[in-house]
């Protein structure tokens, strides 16, 4: 499978953007354990434009984690292209990959996110303009629909009107994206209204995948939470590549099947040290990277089934220093 130029593979595995998620540290394991493609955390294009330092600090790449995109999202055509000219120009990423899908009301409440599947014509704009504005190659992530009554993708398209109008209706989405110049297209088999709830729909990812009009890389995301997940996908969705997102939490491991079978816990704590000591070291702050990994600490699979685990489990997420996180994570591995 290629965006663009770059060649990622047979039946390749992505890293899904995540905030507060994929930090660089995280990045970096999930590359060692075989992602074929990371993403940053999603950046807020009014705030890159208005060099907010936060959103500034995600654009922060390195060269051993390459192929990697960044996800930006906005709700302007305007601003979202004055942040993908910044995001070239000062990251340099493989991938600029346009946020339609993030279903949090913070963002979508706004009309961006997975609320422009409410303002179409306002989409195929901002991804026409994006494309011609960079050199970079451009995709896109989005959803099924807003909601159950208004699908966008595959045999249940919807062809009610979108409020601006533009004459996309009856139009498979994929298929005006596509004609907009995006190299790959991101598909969560959930509308919006579902938020995380429920099962994801893959056959309707399969009917986009299908379409004998679309050339470009169709990518399924939504409800893979191991390696066999994964293999059924591909096996019987057709899917190009397959994204992964909320399984990955405490367990950058997964992508590698002999990781995952062969690695002990004691083994798996050291990694997730690893990234703790990553983040101290790109955050520059000992208590904020704390704070930073106690996600993956907090979702991490491998402390499941542990006898006696709640007191210790409180212990390490009230843990302020690296010293007192450390000894409790070492005194684990003993007597695991």
């Amino acid at each position: 499978m290629k965006i663009g130029n770059i060649d990622l593979g047979s039946r390749p595995l992505f890293l899904a953007p995540m905030e507060d998620v994929t930090d660089i540290g995280f990045r970096k394991l999930c590359k060692r354990y075989g992602a074929a493609m990371v993403y940053t955390e999603f950046v807020a294009a009014e705030a890159l434009v208005r060099s907010i330092k936060a959103t500034v600090r995600k654009l922060t790449i390195s060269d051993d984690e390459r192929p990697v995109g960044i996800q930006i999202y906005g709700r302007t055509t305007d601003a979202v292209v004055e942040a993908a000219r910044i995001v070239e120009a000062e990251a340099h990423p493989d991938v600029i990959d346009l946020n339609f899908g993030c279903p949090v009301k913070k963002v979508a409440g706004k009309g961006a996110g997975a609320g422009m599947l409410q303002n179409i014509p306002l989409m195929l704009e901002m991804t026409e303009a994006v494309v011609k504005a960079v050199n970079t190659p451009v995709t896109v992530k989005t959803r099924l629909g807003w909601n159950s009554d208004n699908y966008v993708f595959g045999n249940k398209l919807s062809t009610l009107s979108s409020p601006a109008g533009g004459g996309w209706e009856g139009a498979d989405l994929a298929c005006r994206l596509q004609s907009c110049g995006i190299q790959a297209l991101t598909i969560h088999g959930r509308t919006r209204a579902q938020m995380y709830t429920g099962e994801a729909d893959w056959t309707l990812i399969k009917a986009v995948k299908d379409n004998p009009d679309i050339h470009i890389p169709i990518i399924g995301n939504g409800d893979i939470k191991s390696l066999d997940d994964a293999d059924r996908a591909f096996d019987t969705y057709g899917v190009d590549a397959v994204m992964i997102g909320r399984a990955t939490f405490g367990q950058p491991w997964i992508f590698s099947r002999e990781a995952t079978e062969t690695m002990t816990v004691a083994d798996k704590i050291d990694v997730l040290l690893e990234l703790l000591h990553i983040n101290i070291d790109y955050i520059g702050d000992e208590l904020k990277a704390i704070l930073h990994t106690r996600r993956h600490l907090a979702a991490s699979p491998i402390f499941k089934g542990i006898p006696d685990f709640k007191s210790t489990r409180i212990k390490m997420l009230r843990a302020n220093t690296v010293e007192e996180l450390t000894d409790i994570l070492n005194e684990l591995k003993t007597t695991l």
